[in-house]
């Protein structure tokens, strides 16, 4: 990625003014940060940048700079899209390009998404000033449409208008009565390529405001175009980071100690040395690595090295983490959100209550973590698979004691990742790795090694109460959470290099609203309250796909199926009643139930029910299921229908729900590990029961058209598969399933 950001614009000076806290520090550096950001794009031989986001060739071509990671959400065909359809562009002349580091392209809804409740404190221009300020460029959250449709919007207008412009005065006409398609602007019979105007264009003035394209003609967004990334993916010319070759280069494969704060006490580099194709073996404070020409001789030599470390006695087992979360439970807890009087509720009558778990689960991404690193002249330069290139940049300088102007990050396309990529272990290593044989270096993590370093999904426990009426209306929910203070951690990890998020970060003493988001519940009940019990299991954790809403709404669906149950109400009437005035959610609920055939969900009919709201969205999903000879789950239909607002790209939106839902089954049958001696027993896909293609059921997936606002999707189907899939089993066999993964017996 390019760092080439002018020296006026830097955000050196920030460690100095922020260096008093939140504070007064703040305060000042707010008032003499810049608050105009220039664009640091780089223009090729024959190419004029417009603005921040766009750049136009004089063949014609137009490039979209894209402050997001592509990890198959398709960020970079949905985000180009709306340019283009502002512009007013020929699609097949549409290319994209990662855009380089520059507060311009910081995502503050991300942040707030992510470190959900860690700045809340902070009044919001403050916040968003210092999200901007530190460039905190983020892939999280799915907010890429959500954060960026304005200012692309704006791009593609502003680009449009001068195009217009240059054109009419070539015409002598008013540049209003002008207009633009496939590549063109047009006026009357006359019309004029992009690519011939672009040289006399840029730069001109604009009006205020800027007019976007009115009518439906030609308008690109809400079409399913083929996706920018995918010719490439498909003949395998597209780089990954593994993908990476640069002279000279070596490889590098590493073996960390079994706990973040372990100590190398030994290797027998000897041993190493006799591998064929080693060349040295790097020694770092938490792990040691094998360096060789080529990967596999490099992780041979490992298991030669024979690594000891010393590591504290006692590390996590299941037993231990089983043992924090019931302490944690039954122990005081901090509430995080409440309506009502839900004391009241309950006192002196009958509840109903249950106890339900989720286990730690793992990424297990296709690309395990990796880094290309070389170094030059006192700097760095890192090919990685990123969602956080600002933050791995200030994690690879604060730990090899440079500057950051001495470090420059290039996000590659990520193979999957599901929130791993906001971790940057592997960036740091390859750097460090790289100085030490003066070479550039590859680093990739075993498949073993990416199993149990991983930074897990939290393991979590519940307790749930509710109250139904003697006319079977639900008026008290108490949900009582132990879970880690993810949040907390990922905001004190990913951020403890950058001094100025450092000292505005301002965290609660206790509660995390991050470990219990979700369980906020959006039916309208009168009387409830969420607390949250902070749990230390003695395993690192991290954002994982949907993050806590993948427990939460395991949670909070399957007891209210148990409500329903208890009210003696048919559950899809018992949710719909709660609704209130949420009319997307409800026609997501009643659309499902017309597709799937709902029955019910009476007993023996195999059938489940559950629904979701997140990041703006709405899903119900359907799901029909049962249990094998062998006693493993059988998972026969799954049918979902979504309210995500406007489609940019209707095909994205299927694949990214598509996605999700075979996500959420492997979360509901798999996806999990066990813990013995601080180390997961998983070393690889198939010690996870994910599901394999014979066992996908058939997928039905109903898009509602909107003209909401849009909402996110990529993690919107995650959370709802495995409550639906549970509330079916427990119609199949009379019995209820309560932890995550669903495994017949634990009941």
């Amino acid at each position: 990625m390019a760092d080439e950001i002018p020296p006026e614009k830097r955000l050196t000076r920030r460690q100095l003014l922020i260096g008093g806290g939140a504070g007064v520090g703040l305060v000042v550096a707010w008032t003499v940060w810049p608050r105009r950001y220039g664009p640091n794009l780089t223009a090729a031989k024959g190419e004029h940048i417009f603005n921040a986001w766009l750049k136009i060739g004089e063949d014609g071509h137009v490039t979209v700079a894209v402050p997001q990671a592509e990890h198959g959400q398709g960020s970079w065909t949905t985000l180009p899209q709306i340019v283009a359809d502002e512009l007013g562009a020929d699609w097949r002349t549409v290319a994209v390009e990662p855009a380089p580091l520059n507060p311009l392209y910081a995502n503050p809804l991300a942040v707030s998404e992510l470190f959900e409740g860690v700045f809340d404190r902070l009044p919001q221009n403050l916040r968003e000033g210092h999200v901007t300020r530190s460039a905190l460029m983020l892939t999280a959250g799915s907010t890429s449409v959500r954060q960026f449709e304005g200012d692309l919007r704006d791009a593609g207008a502003a680009a449009r208008v001068l195009l217009q412009k240059a054109a009419a005065k070539r015409w002598n006409t008013d540049w209003q009565a002008t207009g633009t398609a496939q590549g063109f602007v047009v006026h009357d019979k006359d019309k004029l390529r992009f690519g011939e105007l672009a040289a006399e264009a840029v730069g001109g003035s604009l009006p205020d405001p800027l007019p976007l394209r009115a009518g439906e003609n030609g308008r690109l967004s809400g079409q399913s175009l083929q996706r920018l990334d995918s010719p490439a993916k498909i003949d395998g010319s597209v780089n990954f980071a593994a993908d990476m070759r640069l002279p000279g280069m070596v490889f590098a494969a590493i073996r960390q100690g079994p706990t973040p704060d372990s100590r190398l006490v030994s290797a027998d580099k000897a041993a190493a040395d006799r591998v064929r194709g080693v060349l040295k073996v790097v020694e770092g404070e938490h792990w040691v690595a094998a360096v060789a020409d080529n990967w596999w001789a490099a992780n041979r030599a490992l298991a030669a090295l024979a690594p000891r470390f010393a590591a504290p006695v006692g590390g996590a087992s299941d037993y231990s983490i089983r043992s924090a979360l019931d302490v944690a439970l039954n122990g005081d807890g901090v509430r995080i959100g409440a309506a009502g009087d839900v004391g009241a509720a309950f006192r002196g009558v009958q509840v109903v209550s249950a106890e339900y778990r989720a286990a730690p689960a793992l990424h297990a991404a296709i690309e395990p973590r990796t880094a290309t690193a070389a170094w030059s002249d006192g700097s760095v330069e890192l090919w990685m698979p990123t969602l956080a290139p600002g933050l791995a940049r200030s994690a690879v300088a604060a730990a090899m004691g440079v500057g950051e102007d001495a470090v420059i990050v290039h996000p590659m396309p990520i193979g999957g990742g599901f929130g791993i990529g906001l971790e940057s272990d592997a960036g740091v290593q390859a750097a460090a790795i790289a100085r030490a044989v003066d070479r550039p270096v590859q680093l990739t993590w075993s498949r073993a090694e990416d199993c149990v370093h991983d930074r897990f999904r939290a393991p979590a426990a519940a307790r749930m109460t509710g109250r139904v009426d003697q006319n079977g209306r639900l008026v008290g929910l108490l949900a009582k959470i132990a879970a880690p203070s993810t949040g907390h951690e990922l905001a004190a990890r990913l951020l403890a290099s950058d001094k100025a998020a450092q000292a505005a970060l301002v965290l609660p003493a206790n509660g995390d609203a991050y470990a219990v988001a979700g369980g906020t519940p959006f039916y309208q009940i009168p009387n409830w309250a969420l607390d949250h019990h902070p749990a230390d299991v003695g395993i690192p954790t991290g954002h994982w796909r949907s993050g806590a809403h993948s427990y939460t709404c395991f949670f909070n669906e399957c007891f209210i199926d148990e409500l329903a149950h208890a009210a003696n109400t048919e559950p899809l009437s018992f949710r719909v009643a709660m609704l209130g005035g949420n009319a997307r959610l409800a026609r997501c609920l009643t659309t499902v139930a017309a597709l799937g055939g709902w029955e019910g969900g009476v007993m023996g009919s195999g059938q489940g029910i559950a629904c979701h709201s997140f990041r703006g969205s709405h899903i119900a999903v359907f799901a029909e299921a049962h249990i094998e000879e062998d006693q493993s789950i059988g998972i026969d239909r799954i049918v979902a229908a979504i309210d995500c607002g406007r489609q940019i790209n209707p095909d994205i939106v299927r694949q990214n729900i598509e996605g999700g839902l075979v996500f959420g089954i492997a979360q509901a049958l798999g996806a999990s590990t066990r813990f013995k001696d601080g180390l997961a027993t998983v070393r690889g896909f198939g010690d996870l029961d994910l599901p394999v293609l014979a066992d996908m059921p058939d997928i039905t997936v109903e898009l509602i058209a909107s003209e909401a606002d849009p909402g996110g999707v990529s993690e919107l189907a995650v959370p709802p598969v495995a409550p639906a899939i549970a509330n079916a089993l427990q119609s199949a066999t009379g019995f209820r399933i309560r932890s995550l993964p669903l495994k017949i017996g634990e009941v």
